[in-house]
């Protein structure tokens, strides 16, 4: 249980990253969108190495101690799927529209309020609109934070070194979701200030997320438990690379940008592991 407290932190700071997005997106003279491009790559390297090399030989481990190598095998593949199926459903019933993870050219750098003066025009209709996508956006991040919170969560508890570099690849992650949340809403308010804190707030969800989880499923989590939860993580964490960081890294920059920052991802995380 002393793991406790570091594990929680790390998913605080991956989810409370939202309001970076925000501030980036308001408060910044100039953007570069190559670097974001380049970030998320980044992001999505150390989450796809990191799960595939690390996460999903650790689960197979306890599942094999506890069930034998044929069905601990099994068992391994089922839940890996299992994470990728869950992750995928939250996406299936959040709307298009609603949904962080689909780009919208107003969330695009080139567009947000931080880079150009922006003449605030009272428009009842359209700023209701622009308000409702605002929170809508805001919801469908925090459904979609509560397994990214509880993945980080669950890592810090088995190992500090791992869920490092994981935490900080959702937290490059949710930069550009704290932007999806925080221009629509100063667009229909005019508010700076109300736009962030909502942005900032957002992020909670993925701390809310790692201390639900844990109430709910910790007496459960003996070794074949945690098997089949660190599994489904290694699933949802490969999901969130490959529907969500990578795309969103090609639209902000060009596909080597992308490809550059996926292939840094993956040798940093490798010299991490070795070396720690």
């Amino acid at each position: 249980m002393s793991a406790f407290l570091p594990a929680f932190l790390l998913t605080l700071f991956a989810g409370l990253a939202t309001g970076v997005g925000s501030a980036l997106a308001f408060f910044a003279k100039r953007t570069n969108p190559r670097f974001l491009a380049i970030a998320l790559g980044f992001s999505a390297g150390v989450m796809l190495y990191v799960s595939f090399i690390e996460i999903v030989p650790k689960a197979r481990e306890s599942l094999i101690s506890v069930s034998g190598t044929s069905t601990g095998s099994w068992q391994t593949v089922i839940a890996f799927f299992l994470g990728i199926a869950l992750i995928a459903l939250i996406d299936i019933f959040i709307p298009a529209s609603d949904n962080p993870h689909e780009l919208r050219k107003e969330e695009k750098f080139s567009g947000a309020p931080g880079t150009a003066d922006v003449i605030f025009q009272a428009n009842p209709t359209q700023n209701a609109k622009l308000m409702r996508m605002g929170l809508f956006t805001a919801a469908a991040l925090a459904i979609h934070n509560f397994p990214e919170g509880f993945a980080t969560f669950l890592a810090g508890m088995h190992s500090a070194e791992l869920a490092l570099p994981i935490a900080v690849a959702i937290a490059i992650h949710n930069i550009p979701e704290g932007i999806a949340v925080s221009v629509p809403i100063f667009y229909a308010t005019g508010s700076r200030k109300k736009a962030f804190w909502l942005s900032f707030a957002s992020g909670l969800s993925e701390p809310a997320g790692a201390l639900i989880g844990w109430f709910l499923l910790s007496q459960f989590l003996g070794t074949a438990g945690f098997g089949w939860a660190f599994a489904a993580v290694a699933g949802i964490m490969v999901y969130i690379s490959l529907d969500e960081l990578l795309p969103t890294a090609e639209e902000y920059g060009q596909h080597h940008h992308a490809i550059l920052g996926l292939i840094a991802g993956m040798l940093v995380m490798a010299i991490s592991l070795l070396l720690l």
